[in-house]
Order: C-alpha cells, then sequence, then structure tokens
C-alpha cells in the first residue's frame, strides 16, 4: 500500500518487541446487551456486540484494531477497561485474571490499564482545570500529596508537548490536539503498562493527527508502553501497530502482524477494507472490491460465516458452518473456510 504516514509526516515506526510475557490477555470475551421490550421490560432478544473475541499484547507492543463502525471495536476496549462488565470470557492483566473482580479488588490493577477516548472535548471535565485533570488520578489513588502531585502534573504537560504554565486553563482554552495531549497525560498520570486508544485521532485535523500519533509513539519507546490502538485510517495503523486485527459483527477474522495482514490479506473482508483505501497516486489505478448489501443486524447475525451474505467467494458451507479463527500461516489467523 502506498503509505499515506509519509505524507503526514509521522517517523518511521520501531519493529516488533521481542517475545515475552503478555500484557494483557483477553480469551473468548462477550459482550451481550439485552434487548426489553413491553410494559414488563422482558428480554426479547441480545445485541452480539462482541462475541468470542481472543487476543493478547507484550510490553512495548501495539496491536490495531480495524473494521466498519459498528463491528464491536469500542465495546472490546469499553470491556477490557471494565467500564462495562462482559459477559463471558477473561481478561488477564500481567496473568491476574480480573474478569470478576469486584471495585475495590480492581482498583490496583486500574493503575496498570487507561484509557484515552475518541472525542478529548467531551471526555474532559468542563468546570475542571486542566491541571486538576490531569492530577485526579493521583489524587483517587492516594499517590501524591498536594505540592508533589503539582510537580507530577507540571511534569506530564511537558512530557506531553503542553507548557507548565497551561495548568490552570480550562479545556475550552486548549485546541482539540492540545486537549488530546492532555487526555494522553491523563492515561499517563498512573504510569501504566497498557494505554487502550479508541479512535484518538479520528476528531483531529490531519496535521495534528501526526503530532498525536508522533507523540504516542515517542512515549512507547521511552516507557515500554502497550497499546490497543482502534482505529478507521489503515494507514495510520499500518504506521502504528506490530500486529492488527479485523473486526466483523463483534468477531475476529483476521489477526496477524501488519507486514503479512497489509501485503497477503487472507480473509474477503480485509481484502475489501484494503481495496477501500485511497492511493494518493492518480496514476495508480487499484481495483475495487465492492462489497453489496449491508452489514447484518448484531441482534439476528446470519448463520455459518457472519460474512457470507456480502461475500463475493461465499459457498454452501459458509451459509451452515461457522470457520474458526485457524492458523494457515506462522502468526496469520484467519476465520474462513476458502483459505
Amino acid at each position: 500500500m502506498p503509505s499515506t504516514a509519509n505524507a503526514l509526516n509521522l517517523r518511521p515506526p520501531e519493529s516488533a518487541p521481542a517475545a515475552a510475557a503478555p500484557v494483557v490477555e483477553v480469551a473468548g470475551l462477550r459482550k451481550y446487551f439485552p434487548l426489553k421490550k413491553g410494559l414488563l421490560r422482558r428480554t426479547a432478544g441480545y445485541v452480539r456486540a462482541v462475541d468470542d473475541v481472543s487476543f493478547a499484547i507484550a510490553r512495548g507492543e501495539t496491536l490495531g484494531l480495524v473494521g466498519e463502525s459498528g463491528c464491536g471495536k469500542s465495546t472490546v476496549a469499553r470491556t477490557l477497561m471494565r467500564l462495562i462488565e462482559p459477559t463471558a470470557g477473561s481478561i488477564k492483566i500481567n496473568g491476574q485474571d480480573v474478569t470478576r473482580l469486584g471495585k475495590r479488588a480492581l482498583r490496583p490493577h486500574r493503575r496498570q490499564m487507561q484509557i484515552i477516548f475518541q472525542d478529548p472535548f467531551s471526555s474532559l471535565n468542563p468546570r475542571m482545570t486542566a491541571g486538576d485533570i490531569v492530577g485526579e488520578p493521583l489524587k483517587i489513588h492516594g499517590l501524591t500529596q498536594s505540592r508533589a502531585r503539582h510537580e507530577r502534573v507540571a511534569e506530564l504537560f511537558e512530557q506531553v508537548g503542553l507548557r507548565a504554565q497551561q495548568i490552570n486553563s480550562f479545556p475550552h482554552q486548549f485546541s482539540g490536539g492540545q486537549r488530546q495531549r492532555i487526555c494522553i497525560a491523563r492515561a499517563l498520570a498512573l504510569s501504566p503498562q497498557l494505554i487502550v486508544a479508541d479512535e484518538p485521532v479520528s476528531a483531529l485535523d490531519v496535521s495534528i493527527q501526526a503530532q498525536v500519533i508522533n507523540l504516542m509513539m515517542d512515549l512507547q519507546r521511552q516507557k515500554q508502553l502497550s497499546y490497543l490502538f482502534i482505529a478507521h485510517d489503515l494507514a495510520v495503523v499500518e504506521h502504528i501497530s506490530h500486529r492488527v486485527a479485523v473486526m466483523y459483527l463483534g468477531r475476529i477474522v483476521e489477526y496477524a502482524d501488519k507486514a503479512t495482514l497489509f501485503t497477503d490479506p487472507r480473509h474477503p473482508y480485509t481484502e475489501a477494507l484494503l481495496a477501500a483505501v485511497p492511493v494518493p497516486n492518480p496514476r495508480i489505478a487499484r481495483k475495487k472490491l465492492l462489497l453489496p448489501g449491508d452489514v447484518p443486524s448484531p441482534v439476528n447475525p446470519p448463520p455459518g460465516c457472519s460474512f457470507h451474505t456480502r461475500c463475493p467467494y461465499a459457498e454452501a458451507r459458509c451459509r451452515i458452518e461457522r470457520p474458526l479463527l485457524r492458523e494457515v500461516a506462522p502468526g496469520h489467523h484467519v476465520a474462513c473456510h476458502l483459505r
């Protein structure tokens, strides 16, 4: 794929970290939202937002999570963070199962995982100063006293490219890129090992996107952070990620290192996503792979392969039997009967 990352002035990424014990392990994760109907509010069905998702992220590694809107990416992020409770499956942080821990038992593990939301303005309290927002996690966890907390907040501001003099400013006094830097500083306050970035640059201008991506990559090098990076922009995902997982209708359909996935996609849905990426060269023609129909409803997903209603290669088996995510090459997993 011709790299849009170069046009964005993004720095070269580091190579994938050596094999190590995973910071986070997710196995068989499911999240079903009940549908209530009638005066008695009885459960009439379930929205299968996340349906049997598994992955692991090593220290210093970035896993990119991509897919169409509504495929369950943000629900994976919020369920992993325990902001919403999983229906089934397990979540392990540094080998410790945190899936069913109560609020008090979960608090020490929350220090190890933080989240950056898509819209920086709505995720910041407009009544608090930027310094109070960044320092709030330190106060809640009782890690520093008032003076030490002020010094730590000033240090965090400098790390993310803000001036210490801006500590007493309110969110509306910052630009969009600066607000996202405040969100990154808040995520770094507790020195976490894992940061979940839920489309952190999609609400920003293109030039500001490059600045935020470069900042996140610099912080990863300095602190050996692990990222779950959720995005729609495949060029950015290709640039920042070490491995990429492709989601469709609540399930991972392909999972591989970025070089393999972008040069040798095996699942028809991945092929369609890559074919939709614009090429920044009018002389290069790219074959379009238009998918017929719409994404099926997660309330009543089709039997067999959930993608068979739109797949140009679907066979009779695809309409009956659900394909399992299996390894078709070293480190390359695909959920497709034909691959």
